[in-house]
């Protein structure tokens, strides 16, 4: 494929598309566990933000390749289908890190002297922490799932 980004003269689309698939629902499915489970929350730690970090970085790549292998496949409306989804993700992929970051933030450095001097508001933070992870997380998730669903349409037929 002349043109299209490449690795063994494979398209790096479809190669690098599994780290998102997977990397992406599997951060959002931290970020819940850490908003619900707090054992879970110790546990994952920076793991969660920078998984997050991850997926922000791999986003634009992963499209990047995708618009070059549009150029070889061509413009076929189950194509355009899919990259219109696919350009919709890396506004979810920042909400997903920025809600990571400020949740492990939260926790990490700022809860405990919060909780000391007005625990009414440590509590209103935490819950609008959580509100955002779960939104982001659905969010997230469900742009996979969209994105996934018109690309397996566009390689494999309606």
């Amino acid at each position: 494929m002349v043109g299209a980004l490449e690795i063994g003269g494979l398209p790096l689309h479809p190669l690098i598309v599994h780290l998102v698939v997977i990397l992406t629902p599997l951060t959002a499915l931290a970020l819940v566990l850490s908003v619900f489970w707090p054992a879970a929350r110790r546990r994952l730690g920076i793991v969660t933000p920078l998984a997050a970090l991850v997926v922000l970085i791999l986003v634009p790549i992963t499209v990047a390749a995708g618009e070059s292998l549009k150029e070889v496949v061509g413009p076929l409306p189950a194509v355009e289908r899919h990259e219109s989804f696919g350009r919709m993700l890396l506004p979810w992929a920042i909400a997903l890190f920025v809600a990571a970051s400020a949740h492990w933030a939260w926790y990490r450095f700022g809860r405990q002297g919060v909780i000391e001097k007005r625990p009414s508001q440590a509590r209103i933070v935490a819950v609008v922490l959580g509100v955002l992870a779960m939104g982001v997380s659905i969010g997230v998730t469900v742009m996979i799932v969209l994105i996934g669903e018109s690309g397996a349409r566009a390689v494999w037929g309606s």
